[in-house]
């Protein structure tokens, strides 16, 4: 099988496996307690603190351990929403966030908060000057993701962070989901507050994560409890999942340069192959070196549904996704893909190739073979149904 729905989640490297396992075998003691067990598993998550805020170039006590990606969006939003009204009650998103920032903002903004959603490029990346235009006196926010995980956009963080930073009672949130171990990240640099990360998004554990949260921030808590994370994220820390996590990252980044090109070249090749082999065919994002994540790559195919596309892959033993796995469930045509300018027909016909560390070349060429076989057949069935 052929897995290239690394977007949604990827294979846990054996090695991050193996630490985990040792971790639950000898090391479960809760983190919170006094005894011996307890305080050796309180050292594995500093230790594993200091691996994840090396990789962010900031401060261990500025990292603060979640759930999941999903979990540090809603911390972030909600915490700061709660913290900082009385500065003023707007806040500004764009229109191709991930679900678990989006229906954050639709969440506030039933509850009396002004929401202002900027709506993106052709290529899905929105303009930093629009991201400043769209401040006011009353904004305390702005939310942007790093690379989107349907099209594979980069969006230009540096620069609205660089912008922000002449507002300095606005905070700057980054979902970097999709980017954290595979780009390197500059927080401080970028004029970052907030940043979301997701262990499995990059050969880690599912249900562990991390925020970092610049120092001297406030954040109204989520949860109420026994006080863990400094406060901010109560109950009984995941330890073999953060060990994971470090693990995942350090792993990561001895492979990352190589990673991103060869990815790069991949994505390239199954562009000039696909485009010139198949007709109906449209790719979505920017897939320029630099405006592109390499490893994300979208392709819609008019006529056609998605649903049956990544069926008859599957039946090639090729596993590919249509839209967010988040929302990849529902009949609606993707809110990203509608957003840079897709119609519904071609929005239904798109679909999601993904590549992760342990994806080979030639798994990408069997897969173009298998896509130049399923495509032409489904849109040949399309047209003697049309006769």
């Amino acid at each position: 099988m052929i897995y290239l729905d690394n977007s949604a989640t990827t294979k846990t490297d054996a090695d991050v496996v193996k630490v985990m396992a040792d971790v639950m075998t000898n090391v479960y003691g809760n983190p919170s307690s006094l005894h011996g067990l307890g305080v050796k598993a309180e050292r594995l998550i500093e230790q594993a603190r200091k691996i994840m805020a090396q990789e962010l170039g900031v401060s261990p006590q500025e990292i603060i351990f979640t759930s999941g990606g999903t979990e540090a969006n809603n911390m972030a939003i909600k915490g700061v929403a709660d913290a900082y009204q009385q500065r003023g009650m707007h806040i500004i998103t764009t229109e191709i966030e991930h679900p678990s920032v989006y229906d954050v903002y639709k969440q506030l903004e039933q509850r009396g908060w002004r929401v202002t959603i900027l709506p993106v490029d052709h290529v899905g990346r929105v303009r930093p000057e629009m991201v400043e235009q769209a401040l006011t006196e009353e904004t305390v926010l702005v939310s942007i993701m790093h690379v989107n995980n349907e099209i594979g956009t980069v969006q230009p963080i540096a620069e609205i962070g660089r912008r922000l930073k002449n507002y300095p009672k606005v905070l700057f949130h980054v979902d970097a989901v999709q980017s954290f171990a595979k780009y390197p990240i500059q927080p401080e640099q970028w004029g970052i507050d907030l940043l979301s990360v997701s262990g499995h998004k990059f050969h880690g554990p599912k249900g562990i994560g991390c925020l970092y949260m610049r120092r001297n921030l406030m954040l109204t808590p989520l949860l109420a409890g026994g006080g863990q994370e400094q406060g901010l994220r109560s109950g009984t820390q995941n330890v073999p999942g953060i060990v994971g996590l470090a693990k995942a990252t350090v792993l990561a980044g001895k492979q990352r340069e190589a990673f991103l090109d060869r990815c790069q070249a991949w994505k390239e090749w199954l562009i000039e192959r696909i485009t010139t082999e198949i007709g109906e065919v449209r790719v979505n994002g920017d897939v320029t070196r630099d405006g592109g994540a390499p490893y994300i790559l979208s392709f819609s195919f008019p006529g056609l549904k998605a649903e049956v596309i990544v069926h008859a892959l599957e039946q090639e033993q090729v596993v590919v996704s249509s839209k967010s796995a988040c929302s990849s469930k529902k009949e609606l045509p993707s809110r990203v893909l509608k957003a840079i300018g897709l119609g519904d027909e071609a929005a239904i016909g798109s679909i999601r190739i993904s590549m992760g560390f342990m994806t080979t070349e030639e798994e990408v060429r069997r897969s173009a073979d298998a896509l130049l076989k399923v495509i032409p057949s489904l849109q040949q069935v399309i047209k003697v149904r049309k006769r």
